[in-house]
């Protein structure tokens, strides 16, 4: 049977271009939301999972995934969340964990805090507050080059 619908690796491709919308630098793949990717039948099913239930970047998510697909040719689209098992940060891929300290946001640690600095890569680094630009960040400031920076907790 010769079937013209995009292999899920394709899809998986396209949607590894579908930047975070708050955090650009990195994509929905690196993020780690994106679980799975199937055709069921002649409909793509993707499912995504939140970085945490009251994410307000939810819809914008879903739609950013919906209209990349569509652009694509993708014509039956089953979006669907997953709740459980809950995200975490360690679903962030090695290369978004990169890409987040080259545009200025120190990766999650184990240990709780920044090892060093996003920007000069000093180790003398300070918490500001335990609340940053969006939910899921604290802010942190380098005592070396005084800058202060986002830190993306662990989830």
């Amino acid at each position: 049977m010769v079937t013209d619908k995009p292999t899920t690796e394709v899809i998986w491709e396209w949607l590894d271009a579908v930047p975070d919308p708050e955090i650009p630098a990195i994509s929905l793949t690196d993020l780690g939301i994106i679980r799975n990717v199937e055709w069921v039948g002649d409909t793509l099913e993707v499912t995504v999972t939140p970085t945490y239930s009251g994410c307000p970047a939810t819809r914008i998510i879903t739609l950013d995934i919906e209209t990349a697909l569509r652009d694509r040719g993708i014509e039956k689209l089953t979006l669907k969340t997953q709740l459980s098992p809950a995200w975490t940060t360690d679903w962030l891929t090695e290369r978004g964990k990169q890409r987040l300290e080259g545009y200025g946001i120190a990766p999650p640690q184990p240990a709780g805090g920044p090892q060093h600095c996003p920007l000069c890569k000093s180790s003398h680094v300070e918490r500001i507050s335990q609340f940053g630009s969006t939910p899921c960040k604290a802010q942190w400031r380098c005592q070396s080059c005084l800058e202060p920076f986002d830190y993306f907790k662990c989830i």
